[in-house]
C-alpha cells in the first residue's frame, strides 16, 4: 500500500498509467465492451466505470492542448444518461475537452488505445476514453 494513492489503483494499473506518454489514450470499458478484441493490454478493475475514472484521474491528467481529451460513446435516446453524467463528473474535465462519438466510431478508435481498463459496469454506454496530458499542466 502506498500513501496518497487511491487504493483502487493496483500496481499493474499504476505501471500502465506510468508508461503512458502525452497523447496516449486509456479506454475505461464497461462489462459489455469487447475489451480483449482491441489488441491493447487489458487490466480488470472490479468497480463501476465512474469509480474507475475517478480513481484514474487522481494520477492521470487529461490533455489540455488541441482537441477533446475525454471521449464518450453517444448513447441511444433514453439509455445511458445516468452513467454518462457520472462519467463526465468523474472525468472532471472542462466541457471543451469532452466529445461524443458514434458507437462504431468509438469501437474503431478503441483499436488504437494504449490500454483498456475493464470494469464491472453493467449499465449500457459506461465507456470513456481519456487522452493523457502533461503532468503539471493546469487543468483549470
Amino acid at each position: 500500500m502506498l500513501t496518497g494513492i487511491d487504493p483502487l489503483l493496483t500496481g499493474d494499473l499504476l505501471r500502465i498509467l506510468d508508461h503512458m506518454g502525452h497523447n496516449d489514450t486509456l479506454l475505461i470499458a464497461d462489462a459489455h465492451y469487447p475489451s480483449h478484441a482491441m489488441g491493447a493490454p487489458v487490466i480488470d478493475l472490479a468497480v463501476s466505470s465512474p469509480e474507475a475514472v475517478r480513481a484514474v484521474r487522481t494520477v492521470l491528467p487529461v490533455d489540455m492542448y488541441e482537441g477533446p481529451s475525454v471521449t464518450l460513446m453517444t448513447p441511444e435516446p433514453g439509455t445511458g444518461e445516468e452513467v454518462q453524467a457520472q462519467l463526465q463528473e468523474s472525468a472532471a474535465a472542462r466541457t471543451d475537452c469532452l466529445e461524443w462519438i458514434d458507437r462504431f466510431d468509438f469501437y474503431e478508435r478503441g483499436r488504437s488505445v494504449f490500454a483498456v481498463l475493464r470494469t464491472l459496469e453493467t449499465r449500457k454506454y459506461g465507456c470513456v476514453m481519456l487522452r493523457k496530458g502533461v503532468v503539471g499542466d493546469d487543468e483549470g
